[in-house]
């Protein structure tokens, strides 16, 4: 009897079809790439669905440093285990799962023992862009396959769509992370700054956790949206009476616009003790007036994507109170279209991409 847990690996499977850009200038194209023979405790996952993600473009385009290119982003990542290694317990052949923004970790270091891989002090291994335990260069989920260590695989319950689940693995645990970590609760009044790819997730979330759930945008354009999803209020930045009718009212403030916002008066509406978590990961460095924060012991934090184990957490939540992301499905040859309109704010609320698509 064949043993499909080690069988060999198809031929057909080493090379995936893909979406990438040869360089920050250039729009992006189908190609080819070649993924890594599955180890002992490596996963081969077959994607179905992949999110489009800021970071995507903020990476491709060279605005976070340098590039290996040709760079092939995506790390929202959900698709059906394909083949497993000799030595891999968790996963079997037909499981769903999903893979976030990073696929490895040094494992030694005090963070990593603790379950914290997000916060690896070397560095950790991110799912495109980096430089793998192999040598080679990571390349992300605009593809058809992926092989990932099963330590780096997380279990997409039955009760989450694959399409809707993919953005969970950075826009949910992005902003799960940080709402849980700060408390987020019943008793608890929660803002969220922009109503985007992150901010749709936070509202969701904070309203699923329990607390009072306010909307801050530029416009109260996607007013209807925001309370539809969660929200008990929602209110324009643009309006001077905003910042004076709610000054010192929340205890946490999630940030998560990945552009240049002002901070200071968004801090003016913590209470005391109350932090601003910023998310959003813009190209600039944000000010901020240390006298805001002295005078009601604010914190201005930041928070990354969340661990292994908080990821999987966050997925078994998410499942059982019915929270996926809202998205368009788009095809291989509407991505280069979809960047534009994400970097419009003309989305609501995720592109995710039908990888069967790319194979043209």
């Amino acid at each position: 009897m064949t043993n499909l847990t080690t069988q060999t690996r198809p031929p057909q499977t080493r090379i995936a079809h893909a979406y990438g850009v040869p360089s920050a200038t250039e729009p992006l194209a189908p190609l080819t790439i070649e993924r890594r023979e599955v180890g002992p405790r490596d996963v081969l996952i077959d994607i179905k669905f992949c999110g489009v993600c800021h970071s995507d473009i903020h990476h491709c385009r060279g605005e976070w440093g340098e590039v290996p290119y040709p760079a092939v982003p995506g790390h929202e990542i959900a698709g059906v285990v394909a083949e497993v290694g000799a030595e891999v317990i968790t996963y079997a052949i037909g499981d769903r799962v999903g893979v976030g923004c990073m696929v490895n970790s040094c494992r030694e270091c005090d963070n990593c023992r603790r379950g914290e891989e997000q916060y690896c002090l070397p560095g950790n291994t991110l799912t495109y862009g980096s430089i793998d335990r192999d040598g080679t260069v990571t390349r992300g989920g605009y593809s058809t396959h992926v092989v990932v260590d099963e330590d780096f695989v997380v279990r997409i319950p039955d009760g989450l769509e694959l399409d809707v689940a993919a953005p969970l693995l950075c826009a949910g645990i992005t902003t799960y992370s940080p709402l849980r970590h700060w408390g987020a609760g019943p008793g608890r009044r929660v803002a969220v700054v922009g109503l985007g790819g992150l901010g749709h997730m936070a509202v969701k979330i904070a309203h699923a956790m329990g607390a009072e759930v306010t909307v801050l945008s530029q416009s109260l354009r996607k007013k209807d949206d925001g309370l539809r999803l969660g929200a008990d209020a929602y209110y324009a930045t643009s309006d001077p009476e905003t910042f004076k009718q709610l000054a010192g009212r929340f205890e946490l403030i999630i940030n998560t616009v990945s552009a240049q916002v002002d901070v200071d008066p968004l801090l003016g509406l913590l209470g005391t003790d109350g932090a601003m978590v910023n998310v959003g990961a813009p190209a600039e460095p944000l000010p901020v007036d240390v006298f805001s924060l002295l005078t009601q012991r604010r914190s201005f934090a930041g928070s990354a994507i969340g661990s292994i184990r908080e990821t999987q957490e966050m997925l078994d939540f998410c499942a059982e109170h019915g929270i996926g992301a809202e998205i368009e499905l788009i095809g291989a040859d509407q991505i280069n279209e979809a960047w534009e309109r994400v970097l419009a704010s003309d989305v609501r609320y995720r592109f995710v991409i039908d990888t069967a698509t790319l194979k043209g």
